[in-house]
C-alpha cells in the first residue's frame, strides 16, 4: 500500500506546520505527517517552513515596524505571539474555505493557533501512537553553524517518543549521516530535488529511501532505483491523476497537501 504522508500536516485544510494540521491529518487516516524544523533567535526548536514569518503568520501586524521577518530574528516568546490560524482563514491558501470544505467549527478551532515547538509536535505524535517525518532544513545565515541534528536528537530523547515513530529527512545528507551515527535505529530519508529544474542527483544510492521532487522524476529513474532495492517517496503530489499514475509505477509513498484525496483513492 502507498504510504500517505501529510505535507506539513493536512495543510490544505488547516494552517501548515501546526498541531491543528497534524490533528486533521491524523483524523483523515494519513500514515504519518511531515513537518519542518526551525530555530528561534534564542535557540528553541519550532516547526516552520519559510525563512520569513510573513506568509503563514500575522507577523507584519504584530511587528509593524520590523523590516526583517526572518524567524531566526525572533525569540520563541515573540513567535508565540503570532497567529497562524487567523492568517490561514484570511488568505484561504488552498481555497478550501471558499469551496465549503471546512466547517464553521473548523474555522473557529483555528483561532489563535500558534507556531508549535518541536517538543509539542513530538508529544502529540507520541500520544497518538503515530509517526512524524522531521525535515531538517538549511537555516538562515545567522544560524548556519547551528548543530541541528544534535539538538533535534536531544529533544527526541527528552520527549521519550519511540524511535520507530520518527523519520528524519533532509537535503543535507551529511546531517542524515550524523543522525544515523547518533541514533542508528531512527530511519533517515534523503531528500533530492532541491532545485526545481536541475536533474535529480541520486549520488551513489547509499540511502535506503529517497524523497524526490515528483516533477523531476521519470519512469526510468524509478525503475533504476527500485532495481537497486531503494524506496521512493515523491513530493508534492496533489492531483488525483498524478497520484494514480505514480502509484501504478510502484512508488512507496506520496507526500501531499491533500491526504484526504489520497486516502479516498486508496479506500476505493
Amino acid at each position: 500500500m502507498t504510504t500517505i504522508i501529510a505535507h506539513r500536516g493536512a495543510r490544505s485544510i488547516a494552517p501548515e506546520n501546526t498541531i491543528a494540521a497534524a490533528k486533521k491529518a491524523f483524523e483523515l487516516g494519513a500514515h504519518l505527517w511531515e513537518t519542518d524544523v526551525a530555530v528561534t533567535k534564542d535557540e528553541q526548536l519550532i516547526l516552520f517552513h519559510d525563512d520569513s514569518l510573513e506568509r503563514t503568520t500575522n507577523a507584519k501586524k504584530v511587528f509593524p515596524s520590523n523590516s526583517d521577518l526572518t524567524f531566526t530574528e525572533y525569540t520563541l516568546e515573540q513567535i508565540r505571539q503570532l497567529d497562524t490560524g487567523l492568517c490561514y482563514v484570511e488568505t484561504d491558501p488552498f481555497r478550501q474555505i471558499e469551496k465549503g470544505n471546512l466547517t464553521k467549527e473548523d474555522l473557529q478551532s483555528f483561532k489563535a493557533e500558534k507556531v508549535p515547538t518541536l517538543e509539542e509536535a513530538l508529544l502529540f505524535t507520541k500520544e497518538k501512537l503515530w509517526k512524524v517525518n522531521l525535515e531538517l532544513k538549511k537555516l538562515p545565515q545567522r544560524f548556519k553553524d547551528f548543530p541541528v541534528p544534535q539538538r533535534v536528537m536531544e529533544m527526541v530523547r527528552k520527549t521519550g517518543i519511540n524511535k520507530d515513530q520518527i523519520i528524519v529527512s533532509s537535503f543535507n545528507h551529511k546531517w542524515l549521516e550524523n543522525i544515523h551515527d547518533m541514533e542508528p535505529e531512527i530511519e533517515i530519508q534523503a531528500l533530492i530535488g532541491y532545485s526545481y529544474t536541475a536533474p535529480l542527483h541520486w549520488g551513489d544510492y547509499s540511502f535506503e529511501t529517497y524523497n524526490a521532487r515528483s516533477t523531476l522524476i521519470d519512469e526510468q529513474q524509478i525503475k533504476t532505483a527500485q532495481k537497486r532495492g531503494k524506496k521512493i517517496n515523491l513530493f508534492t503530489i496533489n492531483k488525483i491523476e498524478e497520484m494514480i499514475n505514480f502509484m501504478a509505477l510502484g512508488i512507496n509513498g506520496i507526500i501531499t497537501d491533500y491526504p484526504q484525496r489520497l486516502r479516498e483513492l486508496i479506500n476505493k
